[in-house]
């Protein structure tokens, strides 16, 4: 596709901005709210808050192209500031499913949110958090003590969850990860893999003695005494990449990094 209508977005930092001074005159870009793709200039973070925003204005269907100009980038493709149209044309479509987070607190306010990476659940304090952990309604783990546990997707299995030691997922896999971080109780329980139609449920026992925050990717509601996860099927994103650099290659050789 020659993608005509293409709209830029940059992130604040100064190479990124840098970048978006050299391609402004490159084309006539429109608004996001008009365009057929998006570029993107900045890092995986600056990415992940682009495919946000198009979450919340309810426009998931336009693909985003990123160009990386942050630190690893690895949903990003390379900068180069020529070539685009090329690039766009050859590029490789990939659908990224989000997780819907749904956080009850305390007070017993319930709060919606979409995770593309994951979601996690971490103590608020010194306190051990203990969960009870239930798959489609049926509880699996009666009490989990543990610092926190993640619930990533296979694009987001090579982010954080990646850091606390959890399994990376193929991209198409159908697969989620539910991974512990630093379990106490059970010691030996290094997390599950759960096929992505799995409702996953985290009820956290004493939440006033342990407090518990729950965070779907960047967004965080603080005391929660309850949180369900499932995929938002309705809210698909699409993600192009250049074909030597698709992302299901990047997620295969992550897997042989020393």
């Amino acid at each position: 596709m020659t993608y005509e209508r293409r709209a830029l977005l940059a992130s604040p930092t100064p190479p990124a901005q840098q970048a978006a001074a050299e391609m402004a005159d490159a084309f006539d870009w429109v608004d996001a709210e008009e365009a057929d793709v998006v570029i993107a200039l900045g890092g995986d973070g600056f990415m992940l808050q682009t495919l946000h925003a198009m979450l919340e204005r309810r426009k998931p269907t336009v693909p985003v192209f990123g160009m990386n100009l942050g630190t690893v980038g690895f949903l990003m493709n390379e900068w180069r500031h020529h070539g685009l149209s090329d690039r766009l044309a050859r590029a490789k479509p990939f659908k990224v499913t989000p997780l819907q987070m749904t956080a009850t607190g305390i007070d017993g306010r319930v709060h919606q949110l979409p995770a593309i990476n994951e979601v996690s659940l971490l103590r608020e304090t010194r306190q051990t958090a203990k969960l009870e952990v239930s798959v489609n309604d049926r509880v699996v783990m009666s009490e989990l003590a543990c610092d926190g546990i993640l619930i990533a997707t296979p694009a987001g299995s090579t982010a954080y969850h990646l850091s606390a030691q959890g399994p990376i997922l193929p991209l198409g896999s159908a697969l989620l990860a539910l991974t512990p971080i630093s379990p106490f109780r059970p010691r030996r329980w290094r997390g599950a893999i759960l096929p992505d139609k799995a409702r996953i449920g985290l009820r956290v026992l004493d939440p006033a003695k342990r407090p518990v925050s729950a965070v779907a990717d960047q967004r965080e509601i603080r005391d929660v005494a309850m949180v369900e996860v499932c995929m938002d099927r309705a809210r698909e994103l699409t993600l192009l990449f250049d074909p030597e650099h698709a992302l299901d290659d990047r997620i295969t050789m992550e897997q042989f990094i020393a």
